[in-house]
Parts: C-alpha cells; sequence; structure tokens
C-alpha cells in the first residue's frame, strides 16, 4: 500500500521513528483535531486541548518532522498555522502485530477512537439540543451494538462492503448542501470463547449476553475506514 495525498499508509519496517512519533496520545489527538478541523495555530490547538502552547507548538513540529501536517496559509505574520496533510492514517493489522511498536501503536490508535467516539456523542447531543442539527438527523443517527458470528473471510468482506458504499454516499453527496460531517466509527474485534462452566455458555455470545450489550438502534451503526487494515480520522480523529 502506497500513501497518497487522502491517505497516509504507515509500514512498521520502513517507517519505524515516524510510528514511534505518533504512538503518543497528544500528538494523535492534535492531528485528528487538524483533521476535524481544519489549520489551527499551536496557540488555538492549547486552547481545546488544555495543553500549554509550548507544549502543543513542540508536538505540531514532530508531526511535521514526520511529514503527517505542514505550514498552511498564515492570517498573519505573528504564528504559525499547520494543516493536516492526509484525510486518514492507515496500515496493515498483520504488519503491525510483527513488531512491539506495531502493536503499540495499534492499541493506542484504538482507545483514542473510542475516546473521539465519547467526545463525538457529547458533541452530537449538545448541537441536537441547541439546534445546530435539523430533526432530519434525529432518527439516522445512533449506535449498534451486534455479535455476529462470522469467519475472517466474511468479517473482511463486510470491511470491504462497508468501504465500497461509504465511497459511493460520500461521492454522491459530496455536492449537497444538506450535507454534513458524519463521524462513523465501525468495530469488528472477534472475541474467542471463554471457559465453558456446567452450561453457562450454550448458546450465548463469548460475553455472557445473548447480543451486543445494547439494544440494536434501527438504522444506527458504527463505521471505520472499512478495512481490516486499521484506519483512523485521529491518527485517527
Amino acid at each position: 500500500m502506497d500513501s497518497d495525498e487522502h491517505r497516509r499508509v504507515l509500514d512498521p519496517e520502513r517507517d519505524t521513528a515516524a510510528l514511534k512519533a505518533l504512538t503518543h496520545p497528544l500528538r494523535i489527538r492534535l492531528l485528528g483535531l487538524l483533521r476535524q478541523d481544519g489549520p489551527a495555530t499551536a496557540s488555538e490547538l492549547a486552547a481545546r486541548t488544555g495543553e500549554s502552547s509550548a507544549s502543543t507548538s513542540y508536538h505540531l513540529r514532530v508531526l511535521a518532522k514526520y511529514a503527517f501536517i505542514a505550514e498552511a496559509e498564515h492570517r498573519d505574520g505573528r504564528e504559525r498555522r499547520w494543516r493536516a496533510l492526509h484525510t486518514l492514517t492507515s496500515w496493515s493489522n498483520e504488519s503491525m502485530e510483527s513488531s512491539a511498536a506495531g502493536r503499540a501503536f495499534v492499541s493506542l490508535a484504538r482507545r483514542r477512537q473510542i475516546e473521539h467516539l465519547e467526545a463525538s456523542l457529547a458533541r452530537h447531543e449538545a448541537d441536537l439540543a441547541a439546534g445546530r442539527l435539523g430533526q432530519e438527523w434525529v432518527e439516522p443517527s445512533g449506535i449498534s451494538d451486534l455479535m455476529p458470528r462470522l469467519t475472517a473471510e466474511s468479517l473482511t468482506e463486510l470491511w470491504d462492503t462497508v468501504a465500497g458504499k461509504l465511497e459511493e454516499l460520500t461521492a454522491r453527496d459530496a455536492d449537497d448542501p444538506r450535507a454534513e460531517h458524519v463521524v462513523l466509527l465501525t468495530a469488528g474485534l472477534p472475541l474467542a470463547p471463554r471457559e465453558r462452566n456446567d452450561g453457562d455458555t450454550e448458546g450465548r455470545a463469548p460475553d455472557g449476553s445473548t447480543g451486543g450489550t445494547a439494544p440494536e438502534v434501527k438504522h444506527g451503526g458504527t463505521a471505520h475506514d472499512g478495512k481490516p487494515e486499521g484506519t483512523t480520522p485521529e491518527a485517527a480523529s
């Protein structure tokens, strides 16, 4: 897989230093903010993250060194503005699994995605309550929690299907003034069965429930960039 203007592809052998640089919670967060909200200065990002300007400035320079971000056009000559160079970061899970650094990065990125989901849920609810989003968004919004039984091949096919449909719909809505940014996170995490205790788990999901831990939501869904390779707008927002 090669990087392009849309996607930064990380290779754990070729991009060891860049991978190490990105394995830092604040750097992942700063990159995600630039991807989600557009160009910003170190001071603006400090205000959003609660960090000092000196700290955000340092971490932005590290991200720039490894070509995750670059200087943007300045509104004035007083402070640098930074922009993300790619929409998302992706990698091969299989390749990352082969090294300790790769495994550490994937674990951190996934946990950052969960934090991003929590923050996005709070913002979504606030936007609806304040009228910044119309009522037409109430029904299609949501989160689903399902636990199907799938093979590795079927899970791969599911990622590919989601990716293809998302690309189709994004292209269709590109020029529609009604379109909004939608936070779309998906998870496909196989679980091995727990040890069985005398009739404890027969006919049940691995977590001991009969399915997901939350009620299924009509139309509500989860999302990801769509493939077994890891992706995150934060790294991920």
